[in-house]
């Protein structure tokens, strides 16, 4: 099987220990994590081989980083070395009706300052056959939107499958650029569409009607969001799939969990009933990271591919920290209907 490339920023995460508030807690845990990167991960663990690509600097913290992203058997030959530090987040997790928080400390990070030419593209992308990237790259700065865009010309000239991961964040687009001036060129040259309901309205102003986030309850109805797949697919004709997620937030120990895919019709998934929320940061990577191994495992099969995405991501907020550690064989039994949680022996 070729590689598959993803771009984007890791950061060192320092969370508070269990449901502590930022204000209580004398100790924070120390992990990695970071949209592009939990998708290779989630990748590696599959037994895809994935390359991650980035720009950190020569210190102990990006070392550790790195070994890190090994240890898990994700490539890491083409990060680009320069810069001065990691990118922080910190994360309180929230409870019931306190929802979690996370706080930025990534400015001025190494990737930030990424240039276009920083990257050889073609050499990253030989023997590569996907190219994935998220909405956070290219609101980090105007340099990483831009080595972005570059790397998906260079996939599109490649014949290289592209996917996005809309993931609009707004506590990011600071440095004068919105995010419905930029995105718009970036997808343009995408296969793959995945997002949510806030990220095609707050990106591109489409939204299903009648439908509200905070109002749903933990029931969200599939069909609403035909519109937004068919409007995405209308707008950027490259796309052969448009994936949205739906999360149903009852509280934040407790969501219901599925998703649409539009391709030739609208796919729907099972709904998972999620009751006792270990961490949901992540979710949505772990979600691209099954639909990715999903589209190339069973691509004639696109209601097989989105459930595979759909249980990955469900067993994912079951796992403390960023990254999926699942296996392929797990994510089938929960297909299979094995929700148990019984011991195994």
């Amino acid at each position: 099987m070729k590689k598959v490339v993803t771009f984007g920023e890791i950061m060192l995460r320092l969370s508070t220990p269990g449901y502590q508030r930022f204000i209580q807690s004398v100790n924070l845990n120390a992990t990695f994590g970071g949209g592009e990167a939990n998708v290779a991960v989630s990748l590696a663990n599959y037994g895809v081989p994935v390359e991650f690509v980035t720009r950190l600097p020569k210190n102990d913290i990006a070392e550790w980083c790195l070994s890190e992203l090994r240890k898990y058997n994700v490539g890491t030959s083409h990060v680009v070395r320069g810069g001065d530090r990691v990118g922080i987040y910190f994360l309180e997790t929230g409870a019931v009706a306190r929802a979690s928080k996370v706080i930025y400390d990534r400015a001025h990070s190494a990737i930030a300052e990424i240039q276009p030419g920083m990257v050889d593209w073609d050499e990253v992308l030989k023997d590569a056959q996907w190219f994935h990237w998220t909405g956070i790259t290219p609101a980090i700065s105007q340099g990483a939107a831009d080595a972005c865009l570059e790397a998906i010309h260079a996939a599109n000239r490649l014949g290289i499958t592209v996917s996005a991961d809309l993931n609009y964040r707004k506590n990011l687009w600071k440095y004068g650029k919105t995010a419905a001036e930029v995105m718009p060129a970036l997808t343009e040259g995408c296969n793959v569409i995945l997002g949510n309901e806030e990220d095609a309205e707050k990106v591109f102003g489409i939204r299903p009607e009648g439908f509200d986030a905070a109002q749903t309850g933990g029931e969200v109805d599939a069909a609403q969001f035909e519109s937004v797949c068919t409007q995405l697919k209308a707008r950027f004709p490259r796309a052969g799939q448009v994936v949205i997620t739906l999360r149903g937030s009852v509280n934040a120990n407790h969501n219901t969990w599925g998703g649409v895919l539009y391709a030739d019709r609208l796919y729907q998934s099972r709904r998972y009933d999620i009751t006792h929320i270990v961490d949901r940061v992540g979710g949505g990577d772990s979600f691209m990271g099954g639909l990715i191994y999903g589209l190339l495992t069973y691509p004639r099969d696109l209601q097989k591919a989105l459930e595979f995405a759909v249980a990955a991501s469900c067993l994912k907020h079951t796992i403390a920290g960023d990254f999926n550690m699942v296996t392929v064989a797990e994510v089938e039994n929960l297909l299979k209907g094995d929700g148990s949680g019984r011991v195994s022996r």
